[in-house]
Parts: structure tokens; C-alpha cells; sequence
């Protein structure tokens, strides 16, 4: 069990999401969202996404690792 949890956190993406980023390049001073901007970075965006789902699931099975381990 506890080389599930090892496994789990080292598959676990670098934490810096490239989402992060990329909002503040489509977003305008006053909060509204760049729609030329972001249509030129549409294909960033999209793996950016992809990237912040993946980083999601391997947050998550790690959280899961380590509520099966603390019930153990």
C-alpha cells in the first residue's frame, strides 16, 4: 500500500498549471474575457485543459492512496 501512495505522488504532474497563465492572457483589465485572444490561443488553451484534467486525476488518486493507507 504505502508504494501505491509513493507511485501516486510521483506520477503527479509539476503542481504550475499552464491554465493559470494562459487566463490572464485572455482576460481584460475589467474582468471580461478577450474573445480574439483567446480564439488565437484556443489550441493552447485546449492543452492546457488537458493538462489541468490530468493534474485533477492524479490529485485525486493520490488523495485516495492516502485515505486507503490511514485506514489501514
Amino acid at each position: 500500500m504505502h508504494q501505491a501512495v509513493v507511485d501516486a505522488l510521483r506520477g503527479m504532474p509539476p503542481a504550475r498549471l499552464r491554465l493559470i497563465e494562459l487566463a490572464w492572457q485572455v482576460v481584460r483589465e475589467d474582468g471580461s474575457l478577450d474573445v480574439e485572444r483567446a480564439s488565437f490561443l484556443r489550441q493552447e488553451l485546449a492543452e492546457a485543459l488537458a493538462q489541468a484534467e490530468a493534474y485533477g486525476q492524479a490529485t485525486r488518486e493520490a488523495v485516495r492512496c492516502l485515505r486507503q493507507l490511514a485506514r489501514s
